[in-house]
Formats: C-alpha cells, sequence, structure tokens
C-alpha cells in the first residue's frame, strides 16, 4: 500500500444570518508505504485526519490532491479492484444485526460478498475461530458484549478473504478483558499473513501490535518509524512523575523553564494530578522541579524510562 501527497480539503459554512465559506485542510499531503504483512499504525488526536486517509484508501472519499494505491491498484481509478481486495472496521457495534445469531449474520454476509456456498461453511467456521467465538455463535448478537461484536465485525470483514485490513479505532469503548481479546485477534490477521492498517487512541496497544507506527498531527504526519525508534526519537531521557494535588499554572510554567525539561504535562488521576516531566538524557531535574512547585502539596515522586505514550504526547503538543 503506498500514499503519496495525499491531501483532501472540505469546504463548509459557518454562521447562520451571514453564512461564510471556509475551507478546511483536512489532510495535508500525506506520504506512507505500509510493506506487505506489515501491521502499520496510524495515530493522532481526534481531528487530525485519520479517519479521512483511511476513507481515501477505501475509496469512501476521492482526495482532492495526491495519490494512493492498494496492491498496485489506483484508489480513484481501480475503484473496483481496491474493494474487492480489501476489510475494513470502524470503531463502534452498529452494522450488525442484532435479532440473528453471530452465525445467522455471518452467513447473511457471506452472501452479500459473494462467498460461493459451498465454501461458506468452512470459511466461517474458521473465522468464528480466528475471533474467538466458536462456542457462541448460536447466540443472539444483541447478547453479545461489545468486544463480541466487534471481534464478529472483524470477522464479517474478512469473509471474502481480504489481502489487506482496515481497523479505525476497533477497541473503543470495550472493557479490558474484550481489548485483551481483541488485540488477540487482530495479531492472529498478522499471523495469516495480513496487511493491517490500524488506527487507536491506545498507546500500549499501538506499542503492543504494530510494526510501525506513523503520527499524524493536524492533517500532516509529523513522524514515523518503530515503537521503539519513536521512543529514541522522542524520548531518549528519563521521565520523573510527581503526584500533586491542584498545580496553578504558574507552577507548571516554572516547571516547565527548569534546564534539562522537554516537556511538562499533567494527567488525571484518581483524585490526584500526575506530572508527567519528560527530561533531556543524563539531566538530574527532580530537586529543581520539586522547588519549583513551591507551596503545592506533593504525594509520591518516581522516575521511569519513556513509554510510546510519552513520545506521542510530545509530537502532538509541539
Amino acid at each position: 500500500m503506498v500514499a503519496r501527497d495525499l491531501r483532501r480539503t472540505f469546504r463548509t459554512k459557518q454562521g447562520v444570518l451571514r453564512p461564510q465559506r471556509k475551507t478546511v485542510e483536512a489532510v495535508k499531503g500525506v506520504s506512507f508505504e505500509i510493506a506487505p504483512g506489515e501491521l502499520f499504525g496510524l495515530l493522532g488526536p481526534n481531528g487530525a485526519g485519520k479517519t479521512t486517509t483511511i476513507k481515501m484508501l477505501i475509496t469512501l472519499l476521492l482526495p482532492t490532491s495526491g495519490s494512493a494505491s492498494v496492491l498496485g491498484h489506483d484508489v480513484v481509478a481501480d475503484v473496483r479492484e481496491v474493494r474487492s481486495r480489501i476489510g475494513y472496521v470502524f470503531g463502534g457495534d452498529r452494522g450488525l444485526y442484532e435479532r440473528l445469531s453471530g452465525l445467522d449474520n455471518l452467513r447473511y454476509f457471506s452472501e452479500l460478498y459473494g462467498v460461493p456456498a459451498r465454501e461458506q461453511k468452512a470459511r466461517i467456521g474458521g473465522l468464528l475461530e480466528l475471533v474467538g467465538l466458536t462456542g457462541r455463535e448460536g447466540e443472539k448478537v444483541e447478547g453479545y458484549s461489545r468486544g463480541m461484536r466487534q471481534r464478529l465485525h472483524i470477522a464479517r470483514g474478512l469473509l471474502h478473504d481480504p489481502d489487506v485490513f482496515f481497523l479505525d479505532e476497533p477497541s473503543i469503548g470495550i472493557d479490558p478483558v474484550g481489548a485483551r481479546e481483541l488485540r488477540a485477534t487482530i495479531a492472529g490477521l498478522r499471523e495469516q499473513g495480513k496487511t493491517v492498517l490500524l488506527t487507536t487512541h491506545y498507546m500500549f496497544e499501538a506499542d503492543e501490535l504494530c510494526d510501525r507506527i506513523a503520527v499524524i498531527r493536524s492533517g500532516e504526519l509529523v513522524a514515523e518509524g518503530t515503537p521503539a525508534e519513536l521512543k529514541t526519537l522522542v524520548s531518549s531521557g528519563r521521565v520523573v512523575e510527581v503526584e500533586t494535588f491542584g498545580v496553578p499554572d504558574e507552577a507548571l510554567a516554572a516547571v516547565g523553564s527548569v534546564a534539562g525539561v522537554r516537556s511538562v504535562n499533567v494527567e488525571e488521576r484518581g483524585q490526584s494530578q500526575v506530572l508527567v516531566v519528560a527530561c533531556e538524557p543524563g539531566v538530574e531535574v527532580t530537586g529543581a522541579v520539586l522547588g519549583r512547585l513551591g507551596d503545592v502539596r506533593v504525594g509520591r515522586v518516581s522516575h521511569r524510562d519513556p513509554t510510546l505514550e510519552d513520545a506521542y504526547v510530545e509530537l502532538v503538543t509541539r
């Protein structure tokens, strides 16, 4: 799969009494390549252009300019060829017939996908095993958990045996157990040799699953590499975490001005806040950081190595 300088512009109207036309450039020259059999992550905040990029790649949106191809087929000129070779699942649990069983859903969609009748039984059985629903296929979908529905969505998207699979935030809103089962299913796609493009907001998920990752911000790619490369590229120093209870803006600014501090972010964890301070390599800043907090009440202080989430936060907040 190849994307070359992909761009997508939308025109919108703003205002009621005197509406004004506004041009929004959702994707601004995105380029990347995904090798066959690779699990590629596309990460970015809401509104960064992830879903718009995917919709261009799966032929649901025309690029304003640039080009893209899937398995050598142009997404504009060869729409039918592209669609016959891809599968996709968007986050959420809609799109299934709740009063039918999981098995009957797959039988129905097999007919829509044109799967030969003689192949349906074996293919559906194999997919139920892949997504971990063997033994539950006779139950109505209305009784499935959200995680089970997402895995059924994946099975549905694989009925025509596509070579390339798109997963747009598949684990959103799923409980931890269901998310773990879903990650196992996604890992199984790679083991089958499928090429997968995954978007997610869960950094540990991307770190665990993806061979390579691209980070998109405001419609532009700002970094690309393996999870390990992204961590090294952005946050090669240590991370100091300071538990606090209410931090004024001036204290945050003071911490950010400490020599050797690369970035400061605040995370809400229960009833406390945690200052996440990324440091330059080889620099000790703990004492200076605590000093700049002044009268702010401080709890536990800890040190750790940077994670993919630390790298991601730095990239999208620069």
